[in-house]
């Protein structure tokens, strides 16, 4: 039989051993904060029929979309989840005689999304969300910037700043600008290019797009209207004060700024930003979304209020906030900037029970299984061949084992325990008895 070259598809990703604990370590500390902070967990299936995905993200986004190819004898098409936001808007209006509202809801899982791969997007990868549903007011939204800010800083990131908008904004400016109602969604496109093309590309696409260079240029006023704090706000509202849809969007972000003073979130994690529209077609309220200062790495995450999508699976739509973690954009930026604690990364092992001999192997057996009942991890050396202690001192060192247990004859007849602590190569000895608090004491903090 002829050898296959081991690959993967583009935008898919294996995660080995090390890896992978650097994931659970940042996936474990985002639930803990979900759960701080009040948000019960949730799981949806990969696959969603086709009519449940389709017309609810925008013409953009559902390029991105994978259709799965299923059996013949399934009628309905099916498609691969896209985001965790839409599935939950269908368990809302399916099981709601079931859910208590206001109901907080966080999913982890993966999704997937037909993107061009690069460092930081990927056809699979996972998101973690948290949403509020049932609560129209600004205090849901600010809720889940505080969430966010919690997140970052448990992570110990500190070059990010949370981007806050409002559609409802942007939509008073762009028809104050003039634009006309059919454009706007060509107006959402072009300013959300902001970051990447700057005013003057955002002004000449928008011109391309057959917007008259006049309301352009009013358009380009608005959108450069920032300040400190609440001072960009009082400029869009000095100038758009003949807009009801703007100024409807300015109270709420007031009405936000206030409940997040209340939440002590400090000034410095956030600001407001005209040029931030965050491209999904679902959104109808702030809109919020996390950068890295630093740059290269665009949003690392985002959110929203999308008031409007659980109405497309009931009669009434129920008010409903989200965000969205980006945790591969965390996970990528925490190598960089290694913020991940000393001790993770290496192993789950905490400690190695080595064989000093065939006739002690029973002995050591019997070790490592009092160990693991006493909530120690341990792995007991198993690979085969001469057993010499120097050789199994390797692979622990190999394998980043922080303690090596050594039970030989003598200590047997004695009922002593010899343990070496590898990072200063330190021994020591303590009665059997003795160990597990012994070890618990040795490994490192």
């Amino acid at each position: 039989m002829p050898h296959l070259k081991p690959r993967l598809p583009r935008g898919f990703r294996d995660f080995l051993p090390e890896a992978m604990l650097k994931r659970d370590y940042v996936i474990t500390t985002v639930r803990e904060v979900f759960h701080r902070y009040g948000f019960e967990p949730l799981q949806t299936p990969v696959l969603e029929l086709r009519e449940t995905l389709f017309g609810k993200y925008g013409e953009d986004a559902e390029q991105l979309i994978f259709e799965a190819q299923h059996g013949r004898s399934d009628k309905d098409p099916l498609a691969m989840r896209y985001d965790l936001t839409v599935p939950l808007a269908r368990v809302v209006a399916q099981y709601e005689n079931d859910l208590k509202f206001p109901f907080r809801r966080y999913q982890i899982a993966p999704v997937w999304r037909g993107e061009r791969p690069q460092r930081g997007r990927y056809r699979e990868f996972y998101q973690c969300d948290a949403d509020i549903v049932g609560v129209g007011s600004m205090a849901a939204d600010a809720e889940l910037i505080s969430l966010l800010v919690t997140v970052l800083q448990r992570l110990g990131f500190v070059e990010v700043v949370v981007k806050i908008n409002n559609r409802k904004l942007l939509t008073g400016m762009g028809q104050y600008a003039g634009v006309e109602t059919a454009q706007l969604a060509d107006l959402y496109r072009s300013v959300d290019k902001f970051d990447k093309i700057g005013a003057d590309g955002v002004a000449e696409e928008l011109r391309g797009r057959g917007i008259a260079p006049a309301v352009v240029a009013r358009m380009m006023t608005l959108l450069q209207a920032q300040g400190p704090g609440l001072a960009a706000l009082d400029a869009a509202e000095t100038l758009m004060q003949g807009s009801a849809e703007a100024r409807e969007g300015i109270a709420e972000l007031r009405d936000m700024a206030q409940h997040m003073a209340a939440l002590n979130i400090p000034p410095a994690f956030y600001e407001f930003d005209f040029t931030m529209v965050r491209g999904l077609g679902y959104y109808t309220g702030p809109i919020f979304e996390a950068v890295f200062k630093g740059g290269g790495m665009g949003s690392i995450s985002g959110g929203g209020r999308y008031d409007q999508l659980i109405g497309m699976f009931r009669k009434e739509s129920l008010p409903t906030t989200g965000i969205s973690l980006g945790i591969e954009r965390f996970i990528d930026l925490m190598d960089d900037l290694n913020l991940y604690p000393a001790h993770i990364g290496g192993t789950v092992v905490q400690a190695l029970v080595t064989i000093f001999s065939e006739d002690t192997r029973a002995e050591s057996t019997r070790l490592a299984a009092e160990l693991r009942a006493a909530g120690l991890c341990t792995e007991l050396y198993m690979a085969e061949g001469k057993l010499k202690l120097g050789k199994q001192f390797e692979y622990a060192d190999k394998k980043r084992i922080p303690l090596v247990v050594i039970l030989g004859s003598d200590e047997i007849a004695q009922g002593v325990v010899k343990v070496k602590r590898l990072a200063d190569a330190s021994e020591t000895t303590v009665p059997r008895a003795d160990l597990p608090a012994a070890l618990r004491h040795l490994l490192p903090a």
